[in-house]
């Protein structure tokens, strides 16, 4: 066996583990969906802090709340409730 047909037997065989590493990868987690019905809107976007919240609108109060992951209590964490107005100005006439 030369250094060629040996060379590329070991490609081919790293080709090989690589495919099969990648089609039994886990599929990484997203975010960004939007669930939008009469009452509530609820969408997972990055906070300020890092990481992912979940923020939760009531279309009746005009209230949003959001939520993060505690993994020292292993739950969900609320961090503020405020209303819509105050996250674009509007309640402190932040308009031009």
């Amino acid at each position: 066996m030369d250094k060629k047909t040996f060379a590329i037997g070991i490609l081919s065989l790293t080709a090989v583990l690589l495919a099969l590493g990648n089609y039994f990868m886990d599929t990484p987690a997203r975010a960004g969906e939007t669930i939008k019905d009469r009452d509530y809107q609820c969408v997972t976007a990055r906070i300020q802090a890092g990481g992912e919240g979940l923020y939760i609108l009531d279309n009746k109060t005009g209230l949003v709340a959001v939520f993060t992951y505690d993994p020292n209590v292993r739950g969900l964490r609320p961090r503020a409730v405020r209303a819509i107005g105050d996250a674009f100005g509007a309640a402190r006439g932040g308009g031009r």
